[in-house]
């Protein structure tokens, strides 16, 4: 009599087939389905959980309480910050009365900022997404490009949102998209060409229906690389926007534009009342048109910001001060190895003084602190020296041997 060879009842593999074969009381399971049902369940519990907390999980705070945490970690800009944490509060009631039908609609309010380069556009995005706990996604406008050119499209500013979200959807459609450098697509000339379009205006116009609130088929892995993938359907009406942008040379269209009346004595009174080292304080949305924005997408940007300059005592604070600070973030460094490390007031002003004299901005105090800490960065794992005293003659000994003849040279 033949002997009866077992079999897993879900897939039919043979017992010598399988690795583990478990018995029940009328059939029996392989170890590869106990994975698979084991990975069903998984992603039923995740799904099932997020759909639920969709509704709860979002956490309201007040506008001072967002200002508040965003002090810890930005200096200065509080124009910015007030406006910036009245608009996301505003997002977020939308989307909380979005879960009740209600008659009266709100209507969202993406976010366009003006500042110069390194002070903290970007930063200000991030600390929000930080504190919301939402998934958010910096892109660059400058890679979007318009069809029939080499560049990535439009849609691909959701795919990152997408993978910011772990490709949870609901999740991203209530998420944050900060567009970097949004003033690299501006109209060059006035004239709109009537043949192909190397102006930069077609990817506003592509941007003006994901601005507004559309839905997109977003491919999950970028678009032209993997022709074959399913798309992904996501709704932009909930994702807040925020357009950042340096828009350099605006401050002279708002000089030209504040003095438009060339003659007359309430010209001269006017004048003196503007200050003129922060023009950008006086930005409107007809300066961001005349730079070369079409007036359909600063509509669909209706909360206009700027960001402040940074002077002395700004570059000085954010050295110190945030929560994440420089020197915060070396003592982090120093400490790991055993090394206290201290840096005193004149040495950091002196860093401050180099970082206004060649416009380096925020960004620019990390490079001379890494070229002033270099040398120590490289010798002291190595040595059994456990303190590290940074004065002003180490830091002008230490930039001019590392990084200034380079900037002079270069300058």
């Amino acid at each position: 009599m033949a002997k009866q060879v077992l079999e897993c009842s879900f897939c039919g593999r043979k017992k010598p087939e399988t690795n583990l074969l478990i018995a029940g009381i009328n059939a029996h399971v392989c170890d590869r389905c106990i994975e698979q049902a084991h990975g069903i369940v998984l992603e039923e519990l995740r799904s099932s959980s997020n759909s639920s907390k969709s509704a709860v999980d979002l956490v309201l705070k007040k506008p001072k309480e967002i200002r508040a945490f965003l002090d810890q970690y930005v200096i200065g800009q509080d124009q910015t910050k007030k406006v910036m944490s009245v608009a996301v509060y505003n997002h977020y009631k939308r989307l909380m009365q979005l879960q009740h039908e209600e008659d009266v609609e709100i209507e969202k309010s993406n976010i366009i900022m003006v500042g110069q380069t390194g002070t903290g556009k970007t930063l200000v995005a991030k600390t929000i997404a930080r504190m919301l706990d939402v998934p958010l996604a910096i892109v660059d406008a400058t890679v979007l490009t318009e069809a029939g050119y080499v560049g990535e499209d439009v849609e691909s500013i959701l795919t990152r949102l997408l993978q910011a979200a772990d490709y949870d959807v609901p999740k991203a459609e209530r998420g944050i998209v900060f567009i970097d450098e949004i003033d690299k697509i501006a109209r060059k000339s006035d004239n709109p060409s009537i043949t192909r379009d190397v102006s930069g205006e077609g990817v506003q116009q592509a941007l003006l229906k994901l601005l507004e609130g559309t839905v997109v088929n977003v491919p999950p892995k970028g678009g032209r690389k993997h022709p074959d993938q399913k798309f992904v359907e996501v709704n932009t009406k909930d994702i807040l926007f925020i357009a950042g942008g340096a828009f350099d040379g605006i401050e002279r269209i708002i000089s030209k534009r504040l003095n438009r009346q060339a003659i007359g004595y309430s010209t001269s009174q006017n004048a003196e009342g503007i200050d003129k080292n922060n023009l950008l304080q006086y930005v409107i949305p007809k300066d961001i048109k005349d730079f070369g924005l079409i007036p359909e997408i600063i509509g669909r940007l209706p909360v206009l910001t700027h960001m402040d300059p940074l002077d002395a005592a700004t570059l000085r604070a954010i050295l110190t001060e945030p929560k994440n600070a420089l020197i915060k973030q070396y003592e982090k460094l120093f400490g790991m190895d055993d090394v206290v490390f201290t840096i005193d007031n004149q040495a950091l002003d002196y860093i401050v003084e180099k970082a206004l004299e060649y416009k380096l901005g925020a960004r620019g105090l990390r490079s001379l602190c890494e070229a002033i800490l270099t040398d120590a960065m490289y010798d002291l794992p190595s040595s059994d020296e456990k303190v590290l005293a940074i004065d002003k003659d180490y830091a002008e000994h230490a930039l001019n041997k590392n990084l200034l003849k380079r900037l002079e040279l270069a300058s």
